[in-house]
């Protein structure tokens, strides 16, 4: 018999070239479009990362304004995809849902037939106005018009809650939407270039990659670590209440990756983030907590799990920031897809460079079955 040389799941398997982001499990290194992700994502606007990503390098002031234009003026949704949200918003979908079935409406618009490059920043641009409709909807309340004078990030908290945000909670969502924009070759990555490859549109590439990233092992669950926390209350019942969960073999939700070996640095980054916007316009109790119960946590895994490192990652520090930015669980999710959505395209633009996407399988069923009338059987 040959020998196998199937990989479950892909690992380890190198199936892109890329110049969007390079992860570092073991060093602890995330580097997006050159950068490493410390020295650009709590400094550049998401419009910034989006062009750095895109066309290979930071823009010049009038650049960025042209293309800063150019988004607010996509950002609105056609009929058809509101009326589509109106009809599902009392089915109490889930919001991925939502983004997936409107954002597969962008695709037939007028204008889709233009170009990828158009495509792509209609989909940029549009992303979080179907969120936050959907979200309103949902809430028994009408969606709100984009407000062109705002920024990407700015423009979405506007959206969703009818006000424009200060200047600490549109810096805190941009820090946060730059973090995420890439992270190499993901579950949603991945599909979203092997849609690419086969010249289909950037709509089919989102919509598929959508799909991927509602799947909670890729998706994740920011929620369920804020729970914890919310659970013990209080500094001083940390180490009760984290010890029961180890010795019953529960998981501590924010701590420890599949590919980070050492502390995720995005969660060095949104630290930082929620500490500024928590001093400037949060909960700095609620963020104390947080701080106890992550050195608990780190110190109590060393010792039930000696030697695995366990540290803590994106998902702890993002349920923190979020919940100060005023998101309800349900929009953690679909908030990862308003700042992924720029790296998926990103990719798609590289992929097109490429050949088709086209692995080999393995077959392993039976051979030379012989045909049996359906009388017979």
């Amino acid at each position: 018999m040959a020998q196998s040389n199937y990989v479950p799941g892909l690992e380890g398997v190198v199936a892109a070239q890329t110049r969007m982001s390079k992860v570092d499990g073991l060093a602890g290194e995330l580097v997006i479009g050159g950068f490493k992700l410390e020295t650009i994502a709590d400094k550049a606007s998401y419009e910034e990362m989006v062009y750095q990503l895109w066309y290979g390098r930071l823009p010049k002031q009038a650049e960025l304004d042209a293309f800063t234009a150019e988004l607010a003026g996509l950002r609105a949704l056609p009929p058809a995809a509101l009326d589509l949200l109106r009809t599902i918003a009392h089915k109490d979908l889930d919001l991925m849902d939502a983004l997936r079935v409107a954002a597969g409406v962008l695709g037939t618009e007028d204008g889709a037939q233009q170009s990828d490059e158009w495509l792509a920043k209609r989909l940029l641009a549009a992303t979080p106005t179907i969120v936050a409709a959907a979200w309103r909807l949902r809430n028994g309340q009408d969606p709100l018009a984009p407000d062109a004078k705002l920024g990407h990030a700015a423009n979405y908290l506007y959206m969703l809650e009818g006000e424009p945000p200060s200047a600490a909670r549109a810096r805190g969502l941009e820090t946060y939407l730059n973090t995420v924009i890439d992270h190499g070759l993901n579950a949603s990555t991945f599909t979203a270039r092997v849609i690419a490859s086969t010249a289909s549109d950037f709509v089919s590439a989102v919509v598929g990659a959508i799909g991927a990233l509602k799947g909670p092992l890729h998706g994740g669950a920011p929620g369920p670590a804020l729970d914890m926390v919310f659970e013990i209350g209080e500094a001083g019942r940390a180490e009760e209440v984290l010890r029961k969960k180890l010795e019953a073999g529960e998981r501590l939700m924010g701590f420890g990756h599949r590919v980070y070996k050492v502390r995720d640095p995005r969660a060095d980054v949104l630290a930082k983030a929620a500490r500024e916007f928590y001093e400037a316009d949060g909960d700095m109790a609620l963020y104390n907590l947080v701080l106890d119960v992550e050195q608990v946590a780190i110190r109590l895994l060393e010792e039930y799990k000696p030697g695995r490192n366990l540290q803590t990652n994106v998902e702890f520090y993002t349920a923190l920031l979020l919940h100060g930015l005023g998101f309800e669980v349900p929009c953690f999710t679909p908030t990862f897809a308003v700042g992924r959505v720029g790296g998926w395209l990103a990719h798609c633009f590289e992929q097109r460079e490429s050949r088709i996407i086209r692995p080999q399988s393995e077959y392993t069923g039976e051979e030379d079955k012989p045909w049996v009338e359906i009388s017979a059987r």
